[in-house]
């Protein structure tokens, strides 16, 4: 996946990361342009979150690069990269339990002190309607259901408006209402923001019809990227992911 002008929105290059004498990522390379969903699919223990991690500051890499436009961001902290457009969803929602819902969604601006609170509120509020939370912002996140959270970090995450957000299996466990919401609201923000997406999840024939390319991670490995289609009919995803049931 590579533009014809400029930069990829990210590029990860020959990334290799061990800890002790495991190989968690083993010259993973690939790039993410702007405006793009991109899915990224494996077997438990291939990889997937620990690329996350890597991307966004969590844990640094061995070796290799990882680019956002131009600029190199290993050894970069998640508060930095947070700054410079990249933001986070986890396995399991992190939301600030004892804050209103509304709140949750103040905390990501508390370092931009040149963002009036009126246009922080109108922003909050946006997305609460967005996510279908709205009746709820008075709330404290703890009343949310699971799905709901989850609803909320979501929106939590574009707050900043970032240009790529990264998110860890974002439909496990959720309500298929609350799956729907969540694919909607995916799709929407590439049209009417202009964000990335890399988006790690076993729904596999979700992340078929909504990305629009994908990378198959086997034993910490690429073992096949390219479209969606063409992917997940790769005879090394087919052996080392999905099998032939």
């Amino acid at each position: 996946m590579s533009g014809a002008e400029g930069p990829p929105l990210l590029a990860i290059d020959a990334v290799t990361k061990r800890f002790g004498g495991v190989v968690a990522l083993n010259g993973v390379s690939f790039q993410l342009e702007a405006n793009k969903v991109v899915g990224l699919i494996g077997p438990n223990g291939s990889g997937k979150t620990t690329l996350l991690n890597v991307i966004n500051g969590v844990v640094s890499s061995d070796e290799g690069d990882v680019r956002l436009g131009e600029r190199s961001i290993v050894g970069r902290r998640p508060s930095d990269l947070a700054a410079n457009g990249l933001s986070r969803t986890f396995q399991t929602a992190r939301v600030f339990n004892t804050l209103t819902v509304v709140q949750n969604l103040f905390v990501p601006l508390l370092h931009q002190q040149t963002l009036e609170r009126s246009k922080a509120t109108a922003r909050a509020n946006e997305l609460l309607t967005f996510v279908g939370l709205e009746r709820h912002a008075g709330h404290t996140a703890s009343e949310l259901s699971g799905g709901q959270q989850r609803l909320l970090e979501f929106a939590r995450a574009l707050v900043t408006h970032p240009k790529l957000i990264l998110m860890d299996e974002p439909f496990a466990g959720v309500h298929p209402e609350i799956k729907k919401v969540l694919i909607r609201c995916i799709r929407e923000t590439v049209q009417k923001e202009g964000a990335s997406f890399l988006i790690v999840s076993h729904e596999v024939p979700d992340l078929v019809n909504m990305s629009d390319f994908m990378v198959c991670l086997v034993e910490g490995r690429v073992a096949a990227s390219g479209l969606p289609s063409a992917v997940v009919h790769d005879e090394k995803v087919i052996e080392g992911y999905l099998g032939r049931g």
